[in-house]
């Protein structure tokens, strides 16, 4: 029920352990790792490329070389035309879609797939997972309004984990949709520049709020 009423926010209720009647919130935003799992994505991918590019020069021909990917030159560069690394790699333009459909829908699947599963991996290395929470809100002696402490780790398991498999889905769905809109520049790229241009704009309006607001900008 909890939940519910805060569903809208992203913000779960705190309350001081120490001091009686004093309450926070604890946010959790739909992006909750922000562009880490299209940054891990996108690393992941360039090294299998990489990889198969070397192994396609050395021993070009080989059957399990040509699994992986093989590659055709158009001037100084090079792109995927078959194998593992053509279908990691976005389609063209709307008129691939249509006429290679499992190469759009495998790809889709292992963007959204990936994203999700590289995310909600990433809580737990980055010591954002329900129990480092945890730790952190004893530590500042703060509990879930209507939790004991040892049950907040079982609590925060219901909402973390889920808002950054699906923060990691929506970066995907994203990338794609950018992808296959034809935008300049590839999707992941311009996903990269608008996340990372928020993130600069949140810290902006936080230091404004703390200083005393947007007026501070023109008085």
């Amino acid at each position: 029920k909890q939940w519910v009423s805060t569903q809208s926010t992203g913000d779960l209720p705190i309350k001081s352990a120490r001091y009686r009647g004093q309450y926070s919130s604890y946010p959790i935003k739909l992006f909750y790792t922000s562009n880490i799992p299209i940054i891990l994505q996108s690393a992941l991918v360039s090294n299998i490329y990489f990889l198969s590019q070397i192994l396609s020069s050395k021993f070009a021909g080989n059957v399990f070389v040509n699994l992986i990917g093989t590659w055709a030159e158009s001037g100084y560069q090079r792109y995927p035309i078959g194998g593992l690394c053509y279908y990691l790699s976005p389609p063209e333009t709307i008129g691939h879609i249509i006429t290679d459909p499992i190469h759009a829908i495998i790809y889709i699947i292992f963007m959204l797939g990936s994203c999700a599963f590289l995310s909600k991996t990433w809580i737990d290395v980055s010591g954002s997972s329900a129990k480092d929470v945890a730790r952190q809100l004893r530590d500042q002696q703060m509990l879930m309004r209507g939790h004991r402490e040892k049950s907040m780790v079982h609590e925060l398991n219901r909402y973390i984990p889920t808002a950054a498999a699906f923060g990691g889905l929506c970066i995907g769905a994203l990338s794609v949709l950018a992808d296959f809109l034809g935008a300049i520049g590839s999707g992941t790229g311009i996903l990269l520049a608008v996340t990372i241009i928020y993130q600069y704009f949140e810290i902006f309006v936080k230091e404004q709020s703390e200083m005393g607001g947007m007026s501070t900008l023109f008085f």
